[in-house]
């Protein structure tokens, strides 16, 4: 489903037209994690972050209280640290604060950014879940986000998808503002290329790195984003 943008439709034209600003840094990739980070996950997570270059790791657990998290949060934490790879936490600025990660993820119902700045202060990082709207986006803009993420582009198993933009969406965000937006929801490096060429700054993966071989899978992304 996709939902009526306020704004109105956008031209599908415009992405035709979209030429990436040479000041803008090139696409990087984001990972997320899968909702089970026990047993060998540390492992597996070293292996991604040194088979290729990875901006940043969201840790992303569900229905485990803020103990249980934050226990299974430090070692990963620390693997991330050793590599100067950007440690964010999903959906909870408490969690965030307790770990004192880099920033941290809100969806539409978790926070707002103003809330976030005042409690992890001005260098967190700030990423808003926008699905397929551009007022959501310029509201988190105007809040103080640090990133925007529109999503899912693509089918997944991840998490229910409710909201399908178009890359336009991304070309027309990235013409706009300064302020960088993430690409998420089943991509995979054979169906990547079509954002990275519509202006996305970030590809948020997880499934498509956890479900199999995550070394071979990162290699796989630097090749397309290498393009």
């Amino acid at each position: 489903m996709t939902e009526e943008d306020p704004l109105g439709p956008l031209d599908p034209d415009f992405a035709d037209q979209f030429r990436r600003d040479d000041r803008r840094p090139p696409c990087q990739l984001y990972l997320i994690s899968p909702l089970d980070v026990t047993g060998g996950f540390a492992d597996r997570l070293a292996r991604a972050l040194d088979a290729g270059p990875v901006a940043a790791f969201q840790f992303r657990v569900k229905d485990i209280d803020q103990h249980e998290a934050a226990r299974l949060a430090e070692p990963l934490q620390r693997i991330c640290a050793e590599r100067d790879v950007a440690f964010l936490v999903n959906d909870s600025i408490a969690l965030a604060k307790r770990l004192g990660a880099d920033g941290v993820h809100l969806g539409q119902s978790d926070g707002d950014p103003r809330e976030a700045r005042s409690v992890l202060g001005p260098n967190a990082q700030i990423g808003v879940t926008c699905h397929d709207s551009r007022h959501l986006a310029m509201e988190a803009g105007e809040a103080g986000a640090d990133y925007v993420a529109f999503g899912s582009f693509y089918p997944t198993t991840t998490k229910a998808v409710e909201h399908r933009p178009e890359p336009v969406i991304l070309s027309w965000w990235a013409t706009m503002f300064e302020l960088p937006c993430v690409a998420i929801g089943g991509i995979t490096p054979a169906n990547a290329a079509p954002l990275v060429r519509a202006g996305a700054d970030f590809l948020a993966v997880s499934g498509a790195v956890w479900g199999g071989d995550e070394a071979a899978a990162v290699k796989a992304f630097e090749a397309v984003l290498a393009r």
